[in-house]
């Protein structure tokens, strides 16, 4: 089953950037009490059209009873970002999801490197917020199209003027080009930790230029899964449910969330694309080897077989275990 949901009322909606507004969710009702969050956690919208996308959360880790959100309206929207920019307004009520994490700030860091791309910026800022309140070294590295794109410029730039944090633009419009990370990157300590949210080939060039410099303590968001080149599975494999003690076959292109919910059971889910973590089960056993198709799970995540989004991931083997 879904995870319980929260009762939210669209308090405040603001324009931040071209395309992009922040919306701010308080609770609908005095029986309702939003969960306290860490800063890189997002939250699933259960939107009235059916559809559920998780953003990420932009304000102080430290506010209590408020969760904000920056959504760009996406010109491919396949209906989320357009609904909310169209559709959504003040006063208007939906359900949420409690906030989850998948982009952990490690705060006792020696340095922390952040590193923002276009919309990616809502968990970097929050990051950036939650650093500076607890005293811990950090700078901000943040690309965009153009600077009329760049959301929350005014409020990073008055942060960084009080508190000295050094900040890099990157405009490609005024560069003439895309930023060069392993040049922005250079010159850095090892045992820094670098943090990055924003479109897919930026994040695919942050992690080869931390590799390139030697940087382990890398961390990546992403905002959908990662295109996957080999085939999905053409062939059906079982899975052993432990807990449950049922025996589900996974036929060819059908999901293992989707062949468990059919067969009575209900795992915890959500997005099902592979990007909130919500339907995240622990691996026991399994034959071959697993196909991850998640845009969450580390590669040393990945490479030990302990876990998987059963929302996309499968398995190439006849035999699948589940703490399920």
């Amino acid at each position: 089953m879904s995870s319980p949901t929260l009762n939210a009322l669209v308090y405040a909606m603001r324009h931040e950037a071209e395309g992009i507004v922040s919306v701010e969710f308080r609770p609908a009702s005095r029986d309702v009490a939003f969960p306290v969050f860490e800063a890189g956690s997002h939250i699933d919208l259960h939107l009235p059209n059916g559809l559920v996308r998780s953003y990420s959360l932009c304000n102080p880790a430290s506010d209590s009873g408020r969760y904000v959100v920056g959504i760009l309206h996406d010109r491919k929207s396949r209906g989320g970002s357009r609904y909310v920019h169209e559709q959504l307004r003040v006063g208007s009520r939906i359900s949420i999801s409690a906030p989850r994490n998948n982009f952990k700030l490690h705060e006792d860091a020696p340095r922390s490197v952040l590193v923002a791309g276009g919309i990616g910026v809502t968990p970097i800022w929050c990051m950036l917020q939650r650093l500076v309140a607890i005293g811990r070294p950090v700078e901000l590295i943040y690309c965009a199209r153009k600077r009329e794109e760049a959301a929350f410029v005014t409020e990073i730039e008055a942060l960084a003027r009080q508190h000295d944090v050094p900040v890099t633009w990157h405009f490609d419009e005024s560069a003439g080009g895309p930023p060069d990370l392993a040049a922005l990157l250079a010159g850095r300590k090892a045992d820094s930790h670098f943090y990055c949210c924003g479109p897919g080939p930026m994040l695919d060039a942050f992690e080869r230029a931390c590799e390139k410099l030697n940087y382990p303590a890398a961390h990546i968001e992403r905002f959908a899964a990662a295109p996957v080149e080999a085939p999905a599975a053409t062939q059906s494999f079982v899975v052993e449910c432990a807990r449950s003690g049922k025996v589900v076959e996974v036929p060819p292109g059908k999901s293992v969330l989707d062949s468990l919910i059919d067969a009575g059971l209900n795992p915890d889910h959500s997005c099902k694309e592979g990007v909130c973590g919500a339907c995240e089960t622990a691996v026991l056993e399994f034959d071959g080897e697993l196909d991850h198709r998640d845009g969450i799970l580390t590669k040393i995540e990945r490479e030990s077989g302990r876990t998987m989004m059963i929302c996309v991931s499968s398995c190439k083997g006849k035999r699948l275990v589940l703490d399920v």
